[in-house]
């Protein structure tokens, strides 16, 4: 069985930093696929970004050059830090891994807001 459990989420000004953990626990594949994205109330969730094994990462547009992924295999752990943030990224942030079967966090609030 695999879970995830997001954190790091909050309130943070316009223009502050926050940086998301993902902690994986269970039967992970070391070539899964992990990656973040977020929702907002009556949206689709969206990809916010992905990092493969070896480490090649993709982002959003409106997250590149503001975030950045990093996971760690030894730790079964995923971090997306955020900078630069604006209102627009307030969302719930969920990690999920994709090893033939998807597997999604319980989500982490994020709220950019003055």
């Amino acid at each position: 069985q695999v879970q995830l459990v997001e954190s790091g989420g909050g309130l943070v000004q316009p223009g502050g930093s926050l940086t998301l953990s993902c902690a994986a626990s269970g039967s992970i594949s070391p070539f899964a696929n992990w990656g973040w994205y977020r929702q907002t109330p009556g949206k689709q969730r969206e990809l916010v970004a992905t990092v493969t094994r070896s480490g090649m990462t993709n982002y959003a547009d409106s997250a590149k050059g503001r975030f950045t992924i990093s996971r760690s295999n030894a730790r079964l752990m995923m971090d997306l830090k955020m900078t630069s943030l604006k209102p627009e990224d307030t969302a719930v942030y969920y990690c999920k891994i994709n090893q033939g079967m998807e597997y999604w966090g319980q989500g982490t609030q994020v709220t950019v807001s003055s």
